[in-house]
């Protein structure tokens, strides 16, 4: 409960007046029953119209005041519940925000949406049902109590045989519905995760004519979420008729005995009126607590999975940096006897006693093989991964001595997955500098050889990209993120196959425009083709984790076998093409 106090305290007035209004409507619940008895038994035995317009005028007054009180509390409920919604769903993206890729990797995509909608819905949902009955279903069930007593104490004794049945029904199914609610939630999360991936991919499955494929797999995982869903809502299904037939039972156990009571004058035809409605309300307000009830075991199920993202210990911070105002000025870069694998159980290291050295200003190419370690080396360099054994140096400095921002302010990166976001073309090259000029924009773009396809556009940079740049293709999407990385100016540059879907002339054009537009940032470009890496400063192959030559194009043709190997067959494949 520490935890969620935060959520409360800024709107805790909102939580303090919504119960409070609700007890109105539990006043004049408890007070009209008696008021009609009233009627009855003095009104309308004794031809008092005056009486009967007297009470019935009381009666609307309270009525009045009751529908004031029950639109505030509900208001109030409705305010307190969202505003709590809303803030805890902000922390929980801020902490997804924070996650490492390992701590990513810990939840699927899909899981990780459920928990930041469904589930913050689910809590919601329980406060704002809780505010508006957390008073009223217990002032009901203590104010109709006392009056029926007071009424007829004997005829009351009756609370002693259903309560007790009616509150052992509402456990028995508080326990039956927990489990079910939590494996409910998680059927959920392989749809939502199934969802997505397929709207992500559509084009692929559409290419693969894989339609029919995912259409089954669909079916099987909402399939099994029906399954669960009926499972956990057999559940609430039982509830309601179970609640209906005590409160039918127990009404006609009252009629019956009541009405014998009327038969022999010991009690007033009023009064069996009312103390059948305070039956009513008791058996009403059970039903509340039952429903506040049902919801929380739904809401703790989703509370505990949203309380599993709050908790993670992000594995990757700044919070030990010693150098925190200290920003990449140079772009030296020193890799000295790095280490490290994806799982740190694993004895198989996907970099292996790595020592490198890069010089500001640097054009630095490293080509290798697929699954040799290229891109996990350069993510090391912004910390996306943190190295197991040895360390990091830019500038000098430890990059775990960075804070985080400061360091990837220095590091523009081109990944080899293009991502561009819904909005305008200009809004996502903004992403490298949310302050610069059109003109600057405009000489980025050019720089990409960005600008001369973007001028073919209606709209020009004010085009609007679809979800992850589905309007454009491959080699433009690959030209729009170098430009959003130009754009920012980083001290360190690195191109991670970013140019495969870009012709050989283009691509040269692209390096070209670095000599001017970048010639103090040190670029680092990882490459599959020969002729993107054959011009730079220092070309770096790798093997199997490790750096098997270092040196210019002449020199690795002749030191290096990895290297001759990938520069032959490249060369025999284009004499074939040719």
């Amino acid at each position: 409960m520490k935890r969620y106090w935060k959520y409360v305290k800024p709107y805790l007035y909102a939580f303090i007046l919504g119960p409070i209004l609700m007890i109105t409507e539990v006043v004049g619940e408890v007070v009209l029953p008696a008021l009609m008895a009233q009627i009855i038994n003095v009104g309308a035995a004794n031809h008092d119209v005056a009486y009967i317009i007297r009470t019935g005028g009381i009666m609307i007054a309270t009525a009045f005041i009751m529908m004031g009180g029950g639109i505030g509390g509900a208001w109030f409920a409705s305010k307190a519940s969202i505003s709590f919604g809303a803030d805890l769903r902000n922390d929980c993206f801020k902490q997804v925000q924070k996650f490492s890729f390992h701590n990513i990797d810990s939840f699927s995509t899909g899981s990780l949406v459920t928990r930041l909608t469904n589930d913050i819905t689910q809590v919601q949902n329980l406060i704002m049902m809780g505010l508006r009955m957390m008073l009223r279903a217990p002032g009901m069930l203590i104010g109709a109590i006392i009056m029926a007593v007071t009424m007829n104490p004997g005829l009351a004794r009756i609370f002693l045989v259903i309560l007790p049945v009616m509150v052992v029904t509402i456990a028995g199914i508080m326990r039956v519905a927990f489990p079910r609610f939590t494996t409910m939630q998680k059927k959920l999360d392989r749809v939502n995760s199934n969802i997505q991936e397929c709207l992500q991919n559509v084009r692929v499955i559409k290419s693969f004519v894989r339609g029919d494929y995912e259409e089954e797999r669909f079916l099987s995982s909402n399939g099994d979420l029906k399954e669960s869903s009926l499972k956990a809502f057999k559940v609430v299904i039982l509830q309601m008729p179970l609640m209906a037939f005590f409160m039918n039972v127990t009404t006609l156990a009252v009629v019956w005995l009541g009405g014998q009571e009327v038969l022999v004058g010991d009690m007033p035809v009023g009064n069996l009126t009312a103390f059948t409605t305070y039956i009513v309300q008791v058996l009403m307000s059970l039903m509340m607590l039952a429903m506040v009830f049902l919801q929380s075991s739904r809401a703790i199920a989703s509370a505990k999975r949203i309380n599993e993202v709050l908790d993670t210990q992000v594995d990757l911070t700044d919070d030990d940096a010693r150098q925190k105002e200290k920003k990449v000025e140079r772009g030296r870069i020193e890799f000295q006897h790095v280490s490290f694998r994806y799982y740190k159980d694993s004895r198989e290291k996907v970099l292996d006693d790595v020592s490198l050295t890069i010089e500001p200003g640097q054009t630095v190419g490293i080509i290798g093989s697929t699954g040799c370690g290229k891109t996990t080396l350069v993510s090391m360099i912004p910390r996306l991964y943190d190295a197991d054994e040895g360390q990091i140096l830019v500038d000098g400095v430890n990059v775990r001595d960075y804070s985080l921002k400061h360091l990837r302010e220095g590091v523009g990166m081109v990944l080899q997955k293009n991502v561009l976001f819904s909005g305008t073309v200009e809004e996502n090259l903004l992403w490298g500098d949310e302050n610069a000029t059109h003109e600057e924009i405009r000489q980025a773009a050019q720089a990409a050889q960005a600008d001369a396809f973007l001028s073919t556009f209606p709209d020009g940079y004010e085009t609007s990209l679809g979800q992850g740049g589905v309007n454009v293709s491959g080699g433009q999407k690959q030209r729009l993120c170098i430009a959003r990385a130009l754009l920012k100016k980083p001290r360190i540059l690195i191109l991670d196959d970013s140019t495969s879907a870009v012709d050989t002339a283009t691509e040269a054009k692209i390096r070209e425009s670095f000599s001017t537009t970048l010639k103090e940032t040190t670029k680092l470009i990882i490459a599959q083709r020969i002729s993107s890496v054959m011009e730079a400063d220092l070309i770096v192959v790798m093997d199997e984790g490790r750096i098997v030559g270092k040196g210019s194009h002449d020199e690795l043709l002749i030191s290096c076998e990895a290297y001759r190997e990938i520069c032959y067959s490249q060369m025999d494949r284009e004499e074939s093409a040719s």
